[in-house]
């Protein structure tokens, strides 16, 4: 998809989670991935590209590295030593394969495939916006004691975090940063728990801590602005609620600005240093990394895409982060043996091509620790775009589906939250599933504080609630909601494909 597609991926489309091999750089836990001052880069060259350089990290070996890059035509945007990563771009069409041919490095590949002159995320269709008439009309229903618009938030509900809030809403000291598209930070429902000082603009591969940076260039990039709010929206009396009303949030944004959105490597490398390096304890990754849905280990390019955002992410739960994301939109079962990708790469000229799922990942969210979240709809069931499959899924969450009508007053299936300029829509997709997941787990890291990110997955899933197998394993939405049986799910009643360990509870993680 393209990229608010790619946004849209996870909102509606869901990334797998499976191991990766010892070969991609799992990090030494002493090390800091804090970038030293970076040499100036811009793209002047219309045939520039983008590059993830991974060495070991030793100075010798990153030092000879810099200076081959140089050689090679190279201008390093900025090297994180501490993991081994360095952002470069250049216009030679043969620089991956002289870099990968150097001493020291393990891999080196373009991070797209068009010129940087030219997104990921997952949510699936359009958002709704909800205009004044209809807000008025819900606020009449939600009765007092609530949020004005929570009446229309069924998902709040499903996952008792209604209730949980009452009990818990969750710790000042837990921040979740939405790794996105950006977050106005100005929203009423959101303003009272953001958190400047975690957050940056890493767009370029180099976070740019700008105050205000971290917002949206443009309304219509909406999607990090509705997630945040399905984290953590205050309880003030103005709109809806999230998750975790007490916890704080941050933004990083990610996507390139431009119509497209793209979300590139270099980008999410900067992202999960960065929130390890200001303290976050927990991330939400609502995208796959473009511009390949699925990046394959056969390919030196994307082999260098996939260590590049492994070595990062690893080092971010090193410090103490859980990453959390969305296992993507696109119904695909992501412990078979092989299914087709037909959308990458999206910066330029997608092409067809037979995936295997266990050679081909979808990142982040099939990297070692991350959690991946399947979505649901207002019934409890698998949401008809949903990726899901047995070992793959960790857990599920409400996404929204248009086919599963909600008991709401407008009997919307999708999610309802925050959008930029104080307004609200309703979206569906992993993307609005993994901030419930999120919101879930900042809960559990305020009750236990001092819970590594291991253990905060393990209570993830102990306290998620598994409704198992539909009694005909066949999804009865296929996947495409007219009721052709796409989707067959695998496993049991403790574990299986379309649940993982089951649907995510708030109520009871505080209690």
């Amino acid at each position: 998809m393209a990229r608010r597609r790619s946004l849209l991926r996870l909102g509606l489309a869901v990334p797998v989670v499976l191991s990766l091999t010892a070969s991609l750089g799992f990090l030494p836990a002493s090390a800091s991935a804090t970038p030293r001052i970076p040499s100036a880069a811009r793209a002047e060259d219309a045939h520039t590209l983008a590059y993830v350089v991974n060495t070991r990290t030793d100075r010798r070996t990153i030092a000879e590295v810099q200076r081959a890059i140089t050689a090679a035509g190279g201008t390093i945007v900025v090297p994180y030593d501490g993991i081994g990563v360095i952002v470069v771009h250049s216009a030679n069409p043969d620089f991956g394969r002289r870099l990968r041919a150097v001493r020291g490095v393990e891999s080196a590949g373009a991070t797209r495939t068009a010129p940087l002159s030219a997104a990921g995320t997952t949510d699936e269709g359009a958002v709704r916006y909800l205009s004044e008439a209809e807000a008025a009309r819900i606020g009449k229903a939600s009765g007092g004691g609530t949020e004005p618009l929570e009446a229309e938030q069924w998902d709040l509900r499903a996952i008792g975090a209604d209730k949980a809030a009452e009990i818990n809403p969750g710790s000042r000291d837990v921040t979740v940063a939405v790794i996105d598209t950006g977050v106005d930070d100005t929203h009423p429902d959101l303003a009272a728990n953001f958190s400047p000082s975690q957050s940056a603009n890493c767009a370029s591969g180099k976070a740019d801590t700008t105050y205000g940076s971290w917002r949206p260039v443009d309304p219509n990039y909406f999607h990090g602005t509705h997630v945040a709010g399905t984290i953590a929206a205050a309880r003030n009396g103005i709109g809806v609620a999230g998750v975790a009303p007490g916890v704080k949030v941050s933004g990083i944004t990610v996507s390139q600005p431009t119509p497209r959105q793209l979300i590139y490597a270099e980008s999410v490398v900067c992202a999960f240093v960065f929130a390890a390096d200001h303290g976050v304890q927990i991330t939400n990754n609502s995208y796959y990394v473009d511009p390949w849905q699925y990046n394959c280990l056969d390919d030196p390019d994307q082999k260098a895409i996939v260590d590049a955002v492994n070595r990062a992410q690893l080092y971010a739960q090193r410090k103490g982060t859980l990453n959390v994301a969305g296992a993507g939109n696109a119904n695909h079962d992501l412990a078979s043996d092989a299914f087709t990708d037909g959308g990458s790469p999206n910066d330029s000229t997608p092409a067809s091509r037979t995936v295997d799922p266990r050679r081909c990942w979808d990142l982040p969210a099939q990297l070692p620790g991350v959690v991946t979240v399947s979505a649901t709809g207002a019934k409890s069931a698998k949401s008809y775009y949903s990726n899901y499959g047995l070992g793959v899924i960790d857990v599920a969450a409400p996404g929204g589906d248009q086919y599963q009508a909600s008991d709401t007053p407008s009997g919307e299936g999708g999610i309802l939250s925050t959008l930029p300029n104080n307004q609200y829509g309703y979206e569906q997709g992993t993307s609005m599933a993994t901030p419930h997941a999120a919101g879930v787990a900042a809960l559990l890291k305020s009750a236990h504080p001092h819970a590594t990110p291991a253990q905060l997955q393990a209570l993830l899933k102990a306290q998620a609630d598994n409704p198992g197998c539909p009694a005909d394993p066949a999804d009865p939405h296929g996947g495409n909601g007219d009721g052709t049986a796409a989707a067959v799910c695998a496993g049991g009643k403790r574990v299986n494909g379309f649940y993982g360990f089951g649907i995510v509870n708030a109520l009871r993680a505080i209690e």
